[in-house]
């Protein structure tokens, strides 16, 4: 730092600084501030760069490879193939493509049949929560459980209540409660579609639920007051006061279940094994089939690359959608 001593007109000496000597350690304190946080995530990117995004582009180059069992211990020796996987993967006169549409629809009902019902089973029950009785916390605590059970130990829970002979399913609805002529085949045909989705269901609606519960805390109560002394039912409170405050936490919730259930690969694999029935094929264990089990890693990326550009797609129109009706609602 530069000082200039003077003389005053009184004979006494001022000193005076330099400014810019004073201005140079405040902007390298500034600059250590503004840079500290990109240092504190530094090494969460370069795990989420070897965990995610350094696999991602592998399989896109997979995806233009032909490559199979033969080039599994040098697949960079495999033979350049363009977009002769995709055209494989896309010809619906095909088998290859036929089977994968088939999987992709057999996908998309399921999402959204999951998502619905998790939805709504979860914002009921968040809704019946708010309200104070004995044992709340208890019951807040059971809600949930499935979603804190590990997946591999919830689903073949399931298994085992699935099954034909002995399985709890079956006891309740034939033998106790008469509802079928006879014992219902669960793991394979078309029931499979059914147990697949309870599952799902049951395994995931304690999420939404726990979701929009938190959302319910930040709408005041006084709102709900002041409807009921207008003369305002339950479920016209709900339409108009608690589903138009939760539209942000929905926005977000729907997607995320969404793009969860449309990805997951635990639950049909543990509940079905490697060969899922037709009626539950999603899409998810289709490409570990087309990937591990015909040994055709070239095709199978080539899949989950479509997959992945479908997702983009739908993420991208629905958040578009979203923010304009939120832009609307706000004019």
């Amino acid at each position: 730092m530069t000082t200039t001593v003077t003389a005053a007109a009184d004979g006494r000496t001022v000193s005076k600084s330099s400014p810019g000597a004073a201005r140079g350690p405040r902007r390298t304190g500034r600059i250590q501030r503004i840079g500290l946080p990109y240092l504190l995530l530094l090494p969460a990117l370069l795990l989420e760069l070897l965990v995610h995004l350094v696999p991602m582009v592998i399989g896109i180059v997979m995806s233009f490879k032909e490559l199979t069992q033969f080039y599994i211990r040098d697949w960079g020796t495999a033979p350049w193939t363009g977009l002769g996987n995709y055209r494989v993967s896309v010809d619906f006169d095909a088998p290859v493509g036929d089977a994968l549409l088939h999987s992709f629809l057999v996908t998309v009902g399921f999402t959204l049949l999951s998502v619905a019902l998790c939805w709504l089973i979860g914002t009921t029950a968040a809704v019946y929560m708010q309200d104070t009785f004995r044992g709340r916390g208890l019951l807040r605590a059971l809600f949930l459980v499935p979603y804190a059970l590990p997946v591999y130990a919830a689903v073949i829970t399931w298994v085992f209540m699935f099954q034909h002979d002995n399985g709890l399913v079956n006891h309740v609805l034939h033998d106790q409660l008469h509802l079928t002529g006879k014992p219902s085949f669960w793991l394979i045909g078309d029931n499979s579609f059914v147990a697949l989705l309870t599952v799902s269901v049951w395994k995931g609606w304690p999420f939404a639920f726990l979701i929009v519960m938190a959302g319910l805390q930040h709408i005041p109560r006084e709102l709900y007051e002041a409807a009921a002394l207008d003369g305002a039912g339950m479920w016209q409170q709900i339409r108009r006061i608690t589903l138009p405050s939760l539209r942000s936490v929905n926005q977000v919730l729907i997607l995320v279940l969404f793009l969860w259930t449309f990805n997951d690969f635990n639950t049909p694999y543990v509940l079905f094994g490697r060969a899922a029935p037709q009626a539950a094929d999603l899409i998810s264990v289709h490409i570990y089939q087309a990937s591990f089990v015909t040994w055709n890693f070239g095709t199978g990326s080539a899949m989950s690359v479509l997959m992945l550009l479908f997702l983009l797609v739908v993420t991208g129109v629905y958040l578009a959608a979203t923010s304009r009706g939120r832009r609307a609602a706000d004019a």
